[in-house]
């Protein structure tokens, strides 16, 4: 399995919450996902480690269409391009001119990659409750419910209406912080978005 994501890393309120307004939570999720077929958004990645140190930063921009088809385009600080056809993972470093490919099923079951664009809604494959407000989100933490996952939980914050940011937390003590600006919901894709064909010369590793 691969982390989420690989180089340059490439979704409760208190106890006493009645079971009322945990239901209501997870309709908002249930919501989202009925709702949002496809996605475009610029995104900032920040890695920071267990004592909150940032140790790796991006930005660059996605789109996705569910189900199973995600792009994930790298601009800074180095190029890297993370596509997904619906049937196979594809992921190119231009640095290392190196492309791995592996079975989309095979690396995305129970991972946040598979919550964002996958056709299951997150309950199947997550515990969903609600964690309150903060930063003017409403702040949901989801924790799969397969235990040998590579990473612990994922937080997805929402404004009124869309997601807006979501924090992954990994085995490692280290969490992924992703800030979406420029969110489109169900915009137009091109099929070709979800194309990626391996640039001459480059090594592939993988299926």
């Amino acid at each position: 399995m691969i982390h989420w994501f690989t180089r340059p890393l490439l979704i409760i309120l208190l106890c006493t919450t009645s079971l009322t307004h945990a239901a209501s939570g997870n309709e908002r999720i249930q919501q989202f996902f009925t709702e949002v077929k496809s996605l475009r958004a610029d995104f900032e990645q920040t890695v920071t480690d267990s004592k909150g140190k940032i140790i790796q930063d991006a930005k660059g921009t996605f789109v996705l269409q569910r189900p199973g088809k995600f792009r994930w385009d790298y601009r800074a600080p180095y190029a890297q391009l993370i596509v997904a056809d619906g049937r196979k993972l594809w992921i190119y470093d231009a640095d290392l001119e190196q492309v791995t490919v592996k079975k989309l099923d095979s690396v995305l079951s129970g991972t946040p990659a598979q919550l964002l664009s996958g056709a299951r809604f997150p309950e199947q494959d997550f515990i969903v409750l609600p964690k309150g407000q903060r930063n003017d989100l409403d702040w949901f933490e989801l924790t799969p419910k397969a235990s040998e996952k590579d990473f612990e939980k994922v937080q997805m914050g929402f404004d009124q209406r869309d997601l807006r940011m979501m924090k992954i937390s990994d085995n490692f003590g280290n969490t992924t912080h992703l800030k979406f600006n420029n969110l489109q919901r169900n915009p137009s894709i091109e099929a070709s978005a979800f194309v990626f064909t391996p640039p001459k010369g480059v090594d592939v590793v993988g299926e």
